[in-house]
């Protein structure tokens, strides 16, 4: 090949990473935008406060596992939180039931208990170079989840179903416990016994309702969340419900309250336990009420 055309190859080549290096940052700048909308959405749905500070006065009349959790997990006076922000780490299973395929993830979730909702945005490393994006949330009283590669090329799009909203409610209950005080009667929690270790903590989110099964261990502090009957999807066989849980297999104290440093989230299937999520917050900000 002669001097020009090797040139003339050169030029194209750089024109298309230049190309390629636009469209990804157009992509990130859409994707981070998008992501910032929906947080604005999820906190102009918040409800005032009713009150500033959790006071142990809240606990009168609630089954006795919850009375111990709410007494091993915050402290009398303790700040209500307004919004939380965590910053996770972690492994996604990309792989199916018995065939493990493990994927390191960073996100940041956000949380704002009076809407009541949350917003998760993380990636999820595929391969040297290659993420692919995911957001998903309840906000408003809609779940919705959308993914795509490199924010660039859409692999997953659903939002607006009731089984979805159903499903993104139970999750931002079971996740509430990295913010305790978004558990308590006051934050719009209902609270059920079910015996000494066990309650039903239910919720509402616009027009979606859920409710989820809180296990409690000897310290007080919260073991597992359970659902018996969540909407199980491996995009292969139609959506189908079978048990769900979340373990967390430590707490530490965290601003003066105690919140689980490492959990493993498994569905319970006929052909055994597949574990798809485990993960531990780096991070947590929050902000409090005034």
């Amino acid at each position: 090949m002669s001097a020009p055309w090797v040139q003339l190859s050169l030029k194209i080549v750089a024109i298309v990473i230049a190309l390629g290096v636009v469209a990804l940052g157009v992509a990130g700048f859409r994707w981070k935008s998008a992501t910032d909308a929906m947080r604005g959405r999820l906190r102009a749905g918040a409800r005032p406060l009713p009150a500033a500070i959790y006071s142990e006065r809240e606990l009168d009349g609630l089954p006795p596992p919850v009375t111990r959790y709410f007494r091993a997990a915050l402290k009398d006076g303790q700040p209500i939180i307004t919004h939380a922000r965590v910053t996770w780490a972690g492994e996604f299973n990309m792989g199916q039931p018995g065939t493990d395929k493990w994927a390191a993830f960073t996100a940041t979730q956000d949380f704002v208990p009076m809407a009541p909702g949350m917003v998760w945005d993380a990636r999820i490393r595929m391969a040297p170079g290659l993420a692919v994006h995911v957001r998903d949330g309840f906000v408003g009283g809609e779940g919705s989840m959308h993914g795509a590669v490199l924010g660039l090329v859409t692999v997953v799009d659903k939002a607006g179903t009731p089984d979805m909203a159903t499903a993104s409610l139970q999750r931002y209950l079971g996740e509430a416990v990295w913010l305790p005080t978004a558990l308590l009667p006051s934050q719009g929690v209902m609270w059920t016994a079910i015996d000494d270790s066990r309650a039903r903590a239910s919720i509402t989110g616009g027009a979606a309702a859920a409710s989820v099964e809180f296990r409690f261990g000897a310290d007080g502090l919260v073991e597992s969340v359970f659902v018996p009957d969540r909407l199980y999807d491996d995009g292969k066989n139609p959506p189908s419900a079978h048990p769900w849980q979340a373990r967390n297999l430590r707490h530490v104290p965290m601003h003066g309250m105690m919140v689980p440093a490492d959990s493993v989230v498994e569905w319970l299937l006929p052909q055994g336990v597949y574990a798809y999520w485990r993960g531990r917050p780096v991070s947590i900000e929050y902000d409090y009420a005034h």
